[in-house]
């Protein structure tokens, strides 16, 4: 494989990739390749090639937890068989 090195880059944007690393638990090194394969490939990893952590870290924040708590008496009995 061939390597790249990126020189002059602004201490703020080396901030913000050290803490995306950290959130994705992997190297800032690591964070920088997944960018570069998003941003140039498209959407990156397939979810068959991510391990179950980087698949859950992917996922969006829609909500707070409550949002998608049951609903009391919304449970009933489904029959499945034929």
């Amino acid at each position: 494989m061939a390597q790249l090195i990126v020189r002059k880059i602004e201490d703020e944007v080396v901030k913000e990739l050290k803490q995306r690393a950290g959130q994705h638990g992997h190297s800032a090194e690591e964070e920088h390749r997944a960018i570069l394969r998003k941003v140039l490939l498209g959407s990156g990893q397939s979810a068959a090639g991510m391990s179950f952590e980087e698949y859950l870290g992917s996922m969006p924040d829609v909500g707070e937890d409550a949002d998608f708590s049951r609903i009391e008496g919304s449970i009933r009995d489904v029959d499945l068989t034929d």
